[in-house]
């Protein structure tokens, strides 16, 4: 399930983002609050969080046909140049964006948002501690492990657990509030109702959008 054009931002897109105040929201110098609060769960839901974040399936790709690998390959790489100030070492950050793309895809997330919200929330720091004590690029709260993993909080400094809980907890959130993105938002990070938090991440979203149809024609252009 895409999150592109099919729910509601409260209008937050429409407010303007000028150049300058967008290169100040790219750059965050500590972790933001990432404070998720503890809420209460039915034993379903509890049930169904845990069993998504406990499933050890690797985050390998899977593509229904060749044009759809050759798609994430150009994705991977127009990605990789534009992460490698934040993540130099080529291995790890092309596991970082093969796990973040898996683990968005599985949850019905949107891809750009994801790294948009790391972003926001980590600056891509793997072992970033916020002053409210979540853990790593998705700043996840370790009362997290305690409610639907197996209470070992340490874990949230490895790469595919921490962005898969971080999916899990957005993608709760969502179906929470009935696919409103700003409100989602506003309550991953402790926040709900207010605006600073949303707009920043969908500001730093569209650092990471990508358009393979657009640089497709781009290319037919050039080779005319």
């Amino acid at each position: 399930m895409s999150l592109e054009g099919g729910l509601s931002r409260r209008r937050c897109l429409g407010v303007a983002v000028t150049a300058g105040a967008l290169a100040t929201l790219s750059l965050p110098r500590a972790a933001r609050a990432g404070a998720q609060i503890e809420e209460p769960l039915i034993d379903s839901v509890r049930t169904a969080l845990s069993s998504a974040v406990h499933n050890k399936a690797p985050p390998v790709p899977e593509f229904p046909n060749t044009e759809a690998r050759l798609s994430y390959l150009r994705w991977l790489g127009e990605m990789s140049e534009r992460l490698k100030k934040k993540i130099a070492d080529w291995p790890t950050r092309k596991e970082f964006l093969q796990t973040v793309w898996y683990e968005a895809k599985r949850s019905g997330l949107d891809v750009s948002l994801m790294l948009g919200l790391v972003q926001v929330e980590s600056n891509f720091r793997k072992f970033a501690v916020s002053s409210a004590g979540a853990r790593g690029y998705m700043q996840v709260m370790p009362f997290w492990t305690r409610v639907i993993g197996d209470s070992d909080p340490a874990k949230l400094f490895h790469m595919q657990t921490n962005l898969r809980f971080g999916c899990v907890i957005l993608r709760h959130y969502l179906d929470r509030e009935n696919g409103d993105l700003y409100m989602t938002l506003g309550r991953y990070n402790g926040s709900r109702g207010k605006s600073p938090y949303p707009n920043a991440v969908f500001a730093n979203q569209r650092l990471w959008a990508y358009d393979d149809k657009a640089r497709e024609r781009e290319r037919d252009r050039s080779a005319a």
